[in-house]
């Protein structure tokens, strides 16, 4: 539930707010359940729908930290001073120990995702909402269409839409020549 919500919501504790109100209405409501989809996709109707209305309300919102800028003066450093050799030593300023060797395996699977989610995050809302819950929570299409009330076909040609446009960019960034930029 927290990663559906966090799909139209700023930050994590929005998006926990958002599952505890979510809770709170099904409870409250509970006796409303007519049964005609499943527990879950009633559940996550009412998830949707409160994550919607508090990610387009927040989105009207300017948060104040943001008023700061950068500069302010609880600026920490990056990197703690300590990890790094002082004045006095034969290279002051170089690291004080060299970082470990990290797996080029995972480096370049960390990057391949972040490629992924970037693709996804440009996507148009819809097409978004639909590879999000097909393919990342593994929901079938009848529950995306019931929690979306989205007709299959709908359903079907928004998730064919944004896997393209997915791979699209996947090839582009695994094999430029070959993809030849195509969108």
């Amino acid at each position: 539930m927290l990663h559906v919500a966090q799909m139209f919501v700023r930050d994590r504790a929005t998006a926990e707010e958002v599952v505890q109100e979510t809770w709170l209405a099904v409870l409250n409501g509970i006796d409303r359940f007519e049964g005609r989809s499943s527990l879950k996709t009633w559940l996550f109707r009412i998830l949707t729908n409160r994550a919607k209305t508090r990610g387009q309300r927040d989105g009207r919102i300017v948060p104040f930290s943001s008023l700061a800028g950068a500069g302010g003066e609880d600026d920490e450093p990056s990197v703690d001073p300590d990890r790094f050799l002082g004045p006095d030593s034969r290279a002051p300023g170089a690291w004080a120990a060299p970082p470990r060797a990290w797996p080029e395996d995972k480096i370049l699977e960390r990057e391949t995702l972040g490629v992924i989610n970037m693709a996804i995050e440009e996507l148009p809302e819809a097409q978004r909402e639909v590879i999000r819950l097909r393919d990342v929570e593994g929901w079938t299409p009848i529950e995306v269409t019931d929690a979306l009330e989205i007709t299959d076909g709908n359903q079907r040609v928004l998730l064919h839409r944004a896997r393209s446009k997915v791979r699209a960019a996947l090839e582009m960034y695994l094999n430029p020549d070959v993809a030849g930029g195509t969108t």
